[in-house]
This record gives C-alpha cells, sequence and structure tokens, in this order.
C-alpha cells in the first residue's frame, strides 16, 4: 500500500524558508510522479509543483523562482525547499504520487496527510 507521509511545516517570517519533505512507503519512486499540492481552508488544493515520470518538473506560477522541487530516491524522499515566503504560502502542503502524469491538477490517487506552513508577515 502506498503510503507518504509529509515533514517540515511550521511558523516562519516573511522572507524565511522552509523545507518540506515527504518520505514514501509502498512503492519505488521511479515508477510514479510525485507532486506538492497546497490548500487553505474554503479553497480548492491548489497545485505548487511536480516531477512527471519522464523527471520532467513544474511549477506554479507563484512559486517559480522561489521554491524547488527533489528528490533522494536512496531515502525515498521528496523535497520541496521553499524561498523567499510569502503571507500568501500559508497553507496546509500535501505531496501526492501516482502512476500516471497528472501534473499539477489534483487528480492522484495517494495522498499524504499534510503539513501546515503559516507564513508571518
Amino acid at each position: 500500500e502506498a503510503r507518504l507521509v509529509e515533514s517540515g511545516g511550521g511558523l516562519v517570517q516573511a522572507g524565511g524558508s522552509l523545507r518540506l519533505s515527504c518520505v514514501v512507503s509502498g512503492f519505488s519512486l521511479a515508477d510514479y510522479a510525485i507532486a506538492w499540492f497546497r490548500q487553505v481552508p474554503g479553497g480548492d488544493r491548489e497545485g505548487v509543483s511536480c516531477i512527471r515520470r519522464d523527471g520532467s518538473i513544474d511549477y506554479a506560477d507563484s512559486v517559480k523562482g522561489r521554491f524547488t522541487i527533489s528528490t533522494d530516491s536512496a531515502k525515498d524522499t521528496v523535497f520541496l525547499q521553499m524561498d523567499s515566503l510569502k503571507p500568501e504560502d500559508t497553507a496546509v502542503y500535501y505531496c501526492a504520487a501516482d502512476r500516471g502524469n497528472y501534473g499539477l491538477y489534483p487528480a492522484y490517487d495517494h495522498w499524504g496527510q499534510g503539513t501546515q506552513v503559516t507564513v508571518s508577515s
């Protein structure tokens, strides 16, 4: 059974950095597309970044140049490095995985429980 566990969220001042981690089990990162999403209360789940199965990477326009997605296959971990954080980045961040390629569209089959990121002004 595929399982994803996020960590690394917290409270940070605007302009600061956080690195989110997502440890996966039950499948190989080499066989799945991986993505990070975020959601605010009452809002839709928004795609932040993804790595498709062919290795191509996409970012939402709102985070380009500030966020970086990466993987460490040896540790079965996906990272989201978030720099120059803004108050509007405040949300619950989720990692997701799927054998299909959905890019930044939230149609993934497998999801973590989420980690809260709060950016103060």
